[in-house]
């Protein structure tokens, strides 16, 4: 029998994380079964999707059940298996619960490309939510081409660091939203972005129009209200708007402000779709991968982390994503990294 700590689910936030929301306990695992095996918890991925999982609202997966542990992104260690895709000493990464310990039978995991030469936590870092996020958002749904204008809310975020770089990469002129000059000066000095934009203390409207005088091609969506219809004035005909978050919204019980240029969409001939990257696990998956460790190898992508040692850190720290404390892609480091 292996002791397991895990995070439980025991109230549904009303607007933010509290204390009191989820409760770390321990409890037995029994002995590993055919088809399944036991992993070793090395780092969790803290994401703004965390606070939908955790209230009763429609989303692309079900609500965390009450009393039920709490779902993130993980990278493992198998350290029993007695499953012939996930052999002992593998490194897994996917969906699983806020856990030092696990026994799944492989749904929603699958095996981390080698890559070890590199920095396990950079990564992981990058194949969490955030990298496939950007990649499948500019990709498939946005479909870039060299020479697009590309403008990224929530710039400074983990999905957009990744989304800048990716962009950058692939030929197009990048412009982030950011709050804050700290963070605006990271977006241009650390991940590559040609202009950046402080919604704390410009206009943003104006200042699209100023350093995008001809419009914008991609619009990359992370917070929507006043940015999403900043952005909607100024699209190009047949422009394409990539709605990948709105956390403006995640924690509000008003409704946002917005988007009051909505009309355009006609008058752009605007194409708009949300979309949600775990549909792409079978079709982008295999090559994102691979181009991602070839990028980090390569020195093209760089991703900022934050992490916070110790499971039991990990729901202070999820309330990081929705103050603006944390300074790069949130992990929460678990367990050592394999000898």
């Amino acid at each position: 029998m292996t002791t397991a700590r895990s995070w439980f689910l025991q109230k549904r936030p009303t607007k933010d994380i509290e204390d009191d929301n989820l409760v770390l306990r321990e409890h037995e695992l029994p002995p590993i079964k055919t088809g399944e095996f036991l992993m070793r918890t090395i780092l969790l991925s803290l994401d703004a999707s965390n606070r939908i999982w955790m209230s009763d609202m429609e989303s692309y997966l079900p609500p965390v059940a009450l009393g039920a542990p709490m779902r993130g992104m993980v990278l493992g260690e198998v350290m029993q298996s007695q499953h012939p895709d996930f052999p002992v000493g593998g490194l897994v990464w996917g969906l699983e619960t806020w856990s030092d310990y696990a026994i799944s039978n492989g749904d929603g995991l699958m095996l981390m490309p080698p890559a070890q030469d590199l920095d396990l936590a950079k990564i992981f870092g990058v194949l969490a939510i955030a990298g496939p996020t950007a990649y499948i958002g500019l990709h498939d749904i946005g479909r870039i081409k060299p020479g697009d204008t590309v403008v990224v809310t929530a710039a400074a975020g983990a999905v957009g660091m990744v989304t800048g770089q990716l962009a950058k990469i692939h030929g197009c002129r990048t412009i982030g939203v950011a709050g804050g000059k700290d963070k605006c000066q990271q977006l241009v000095e650390q991940y590559g972005y040609d202009h950046a934009i402080d919604y704390k203390s410009e206009n943003v409207l104006e200042r699209l129009r100023a350093l995008a005088p001809e419009g914008i091609d991609v619009h990359f969506e992370n917070v929507g209200g006043e940015q999403l219809d900043a952005a909607l004035a100024h699209m190009k005909n047949g422009g394409a708007v990539v709605l990948c978050g709105l956390i403006a919204s995640y924690s509000s019980s008003e409704p946002v402000p917005g988007p009051y240029n909505f009309r355009n969409v006609i008058l752009r001939r605007l194409r708009i779709e949300g979309y949600i990257c775990f549909d792409y696990t079978r079709t982008s998956y295999p090559a994102m991968q691979a181009n991602f460790v070839q990028w980090v190898r390569e020195g093209r992508l760089h991703f900022g982390l934050h992490e916070v040692a110790g499971l039991e850190k990990a729901v202070e720290t999820c309330k990081l994503l929705y103050n603006g404390g944390n300074q790069g892609k949130l992990l929460v480091r678990i367990g050592p990294d394999p000898q």
